[in-house]
């Protein structure tokens, strides 16, 4: 009997690893600085758009766990099965992506290391990345990465709750333009860019793989449980996106009155998540800001490298025996680039336009394995899901056209 409740037990704590690491992987610096921003630029309209993308990405991330669930195979194993080869361009997509991202993290640690405890920022590079190394140092990595993604994944809702009830926010105003947003048509590319940095690149496969490593999969009766880790997931990434909302917004009005002068500090700050809260709470709210923006780029860079190794592996049986160097060395690489080019504008650019083109590539790959014995058995994947999930990669397809255009940018 005690071998029973050790063994549900440890399947919580994988499960909830899984959806921690998920959430928190989308939850980086970039997510901080584009949910502030369009908060005091649309205001209470704003709230469509985050409503509409966590169904959104609720659809995409449900349709592909619960695929891999079934299947027991890694995205790219599924891809290549769909077509001999179209694994290896998701690897490729996935690792790129995941290298872009990886050095806006590290710089996104240092930027919470630097207004938490006034670190100077090329200082906290280099702590964030040694911090990062050292976990997947210790005997039991994986299991520490669980632990570390639900530890600090509940830190950035902790301070996001205190500082979103400080900003008094007119939270009846922000329901009713959920409804009846103001130009809703100027809404529809916010919403786009949004989906990418939810659900988009490595983030969609990062708890689904997770899983994987833990012994899970292969069945149809693994899919409850795939399903019941990503929604957990998204609920965590969800809410952190309504809290940081419901903060910029309190700050840009007073009941339902536009304060310009927050709106054009935070519209205007190099850091509008930063702003925000110093104007919700002073000198403490930022402090508590630095707190919550290291924790996302913690946990940001732990589930880019540990996502983008897991691809890699398949590749060759060297990879996969020396995972754990892999991955130290994808960090040790994004902390040198980030602590040599500093902001790594043209990075975070390419990795705009990679993230727009993961999305449907990787969804695509999934609905159509759906249909494949040699990928789900005899698991019969919800009609329903498969109709919105195709509904998604419109909308990612569109996102995709309107990414590409900023590569040319990097050669400008």
């Amino acid at each position: 009997m005690s071998n029973e409740k050790t063994n549900e037990k440890k399947s919580l704590s994988v499960m909830l690893g899984a959806a921690f690491l998920m959430a928190t992987s989308a939850i980086g610096p970039g997510f901080l600085t584009q949910t502030s921003q369009f908060t005091a630029k649309y205001l209470s309209s704003f709230a469509c758009v985050i409503v509409c993308v966590i169904i959104m990405d609720m659809i995409a991330q449900t349709n592909v766990w619960s695929i891999i669930g079934a299947s027991g195979l890694r995205g790219q194993e599924i891809a290549n099965k769909v077509l001999p080869g179209l694994g290896y361009l998701l690897i490729v997509l996935v690792v790129i992506g995941g290298l872009a991202f990886n050095i806006g993290n590290v710089g996104g640690v240092a930027l919470g290391f630097n207004a938490a405890i006034g670190i100077p920022e090329k200082a906290g590079v280099i702590i964030g990345g040694v911090l990062a190394i050292c976990i997947f140092l210790s005997k039991n990595a994986k299991g520490i990465v669980d632990r570390v993604a639900q530890v600090l994944g509940g830190i950035i809702i902790i301070v996001m709750l205190i500082v979103a009830f400080m900003s008094k926010p007119p939270v009846g105003d922000a329901v009713v333009h959920i409804f009846t947003p103001e130009n809703p048509k100027d809404l529809i590319p916010v919403m786009i860019t949004l989906l990418g940095g939810s659900c988009g690149g490595y983030i969609t496969f990062s708890g689904a793989h997770r899983l994987l490593d833990a012994g899970n999969g292969g069945s149809k009766d693994e899919v409850k449980y795939f399903r019941k880790s990503v929604l957990t997931g998204i609920g965590v990434s969800g809410s952190v996106r309504i809290l940081l909302f419901l903060c910029v917004l309190g700050v840009c009005t007073a009941g339902t009155a536009v304060v310009a002068e927050n709106v054009a500090a935070v519209t205007g700050a190099s850091n509008p998540a930063a702003e925000a809260f110093r104007l919700a709470a002073g000198d403490v709210g930022y402090r508590l800001f630095g707190i919550a923006l290291f924790s996302a780029g913690i946990t940001s860079v732990i589930g880019a490298a540990y996502t983008s190794v897991s691809f890699l592996k398949t590749v060759h049986p060297f990879i996969a025996k020396n995972e754990k160097w892999f991955i130290v060395g994808f960090i040790a690489f994004s902390t040198l680039v980030m602590a040599i080019l500093g902001g790594a504008k043209r990075m975070v650019i390419l990795a705009g336009a990679v993230n727009g083109l993961i999305l449907p590539i990787s969804l695509l790959c999934m609905l159509l394995g759906c249909h494949k014995k040699s990928v789900v058995g005899d698991y019969k994947h919800p009609v329903w899901l498969q109709v919105l999930g195709w509904c998604v990669v419109g909308v990612a397809g569109y996102l995709a056209v309107t990414a590409l255009p900023n590569l040319a940018k990097l050669f400008a």
